[in-house]
């Protein structure tokens, strides 16, 4: 049994082969961009509006609404970021439905590279928010002997986000695969739009720990700065 899309290998060149996961991404990634280049080509401003650029407006609204309530903060500096890693997490896991697509989720190499954008986007929007100096002293806190283990938390919650993803997709793909094998019928379709729902549900909380990750950076010292000015003041 295949168990995840890195093992469907398509074409092979001495080292190099060409899988199921980079084909599957690469289609994703168009699929989502020509999507989104169709639907904005004509956008109307008025109540007439096509099926499509309405969807999409509740998808981009509901998605800074949800950015707003995490961060408490102005949602537009972060919606590209975090509305990328949920339409495409949301899309590979619901394209799981096409017969002979692999989600790129189900990869460990990508859920892995998923959580790297998160490791390097927090201190990149910690930085822009606090300056160097602000962002950097929450690792000495509350004592700089707190420095290990504040880097340790900063890399192992960025490897269970990159294990959570992986394995719920993972499961959910092999369940399935059992399913057919002995019932196949009533059973596996089911599983499938069980695992539609399990899929947006992993987009959904992937992309809100990432915001929650980044909202930490962003105020981490929001509290000390304005006991400062208040001492100031006083």
């Amino acid at each position: 049994m295949q168990i995840t899309p890195d093992q469907v290998v398509f074409w092979q060149w001495g080292d190099f082969a060409l899988n199921a996961t980079i084909v599957h991404t690469w289609a994703v990634m168009a699929l989502l961009a020509a999507g989104a280049r169709i639907i904005t080509l004509r956008l109307s401003d008025t109540e007439k509006m096509s099926p499509w650029q309405n969807l999409l407006e509740v998808v981009v609204v509901g998605m800074g609404r949800q950015i707003r309530d995490v961060s408490q903060q102005d949602p537009k500096q972060y919606l590209p970021f975090i509305g990328t890693l949920f339409l495409f997490i949301a899309v590979s896991n619901i394209l799981a439905v096409v017969p002979g697509f692999r989600p790129p989720t189900g990869s460990l190499s990508t859920t892995t590279a998923l959580a790297i954008c998160v490791l390097v986007a927090v201190p990149l929007y910690g930085i822009a928010e606090r300056g160097i100096g602000g962002y950097l002293r929450k690792y000495i806190q509350p004592t700089v002997f707190m420095l290990p283990f504040n880097l340790i938390g900063e890399l192992s919650r960025t490897v269970a986000l990159a294990i959570r993803l992986y394995g719920n997709v993972m499961s959910g793909t092999v369940i399935v695969a059992i399913l057919i094998g002995l019932i196949p019928f009533f059973f596996p379709v089911v599983m499938q739009v069980l695992g539609l729902l399990t899929g947006l549900i992993q987009a959904y909380i992937f992309a809100i720990l990432a915001m929650v990750y980044i909202a930490s950076a962003t105020h981490a010292h929001a509290g000390e700065d304005n006991d400062a000015g208040t001492g100031h003041r006083r």
